[in-house]
């Protein structure tokens, strides 16, 4: 039997996933970062993308998540996110139309604070946009 950790996927809402998985890929802010048990201790924030594991059946799952962090220790992995998806509830149709509209906000002249939150919600469409891909492609 394959060594495993603990993973707890939390968002907002409620607990998402809780459970041993033998390894997880986690999209962090420098990079992904691939955890196994017995990984060094480790906290870093996420960026919008997904997160994907297996558990000892290395059967494969993976969720969206928006930004938030991440813990991880030699036995345990918390991922606290802002949103998390689950990859069949994910729209591609409502990714693009939302892109669309925060593109044509920003192409207006928004304030320097409105124009942050654009360009933070541009990049999660996007990223949003690249997991719908990534899941197809599989």
């Amino acid at each position: 039997m394959p060594l495993t950790t603990h993973l707890d996927i939390v968002s907002a809402e409620a607990l998402i996933f809780s459970g041993p998985v033998t390894k997880v890929v986690i999209p962090a802010e420098a990079g992904e970062i691939c955890a196994l048990a017995r990984h060094t201790p480790l906290v870093t924030r996420l960026r919008p993308g997904l997160v994907r594991f297996a558990n000892e059946f290395e059967i494969e799952q993976s969720f969206f998540v928006s930004s938030g962090f991440v813990e991880i220790q030699p036995s345990i992995i918390t991922i606290l996110a802002d949103t998390v998806m689950r990859t069949k509830d994910l729209d591609k149709a409502a990714a693009q139309a939302a892109m669309e509209r925060a593109r044509e906000a920003m192409a207006q002249g928004p304030s320097p604070e409105d124009y942050n939150k654009l360009l933070a919600e541009l990049n999660m469409e996007m990223a949003l946009l690249r997991a719908i891909d990534e899941i197809r492609r599989k």
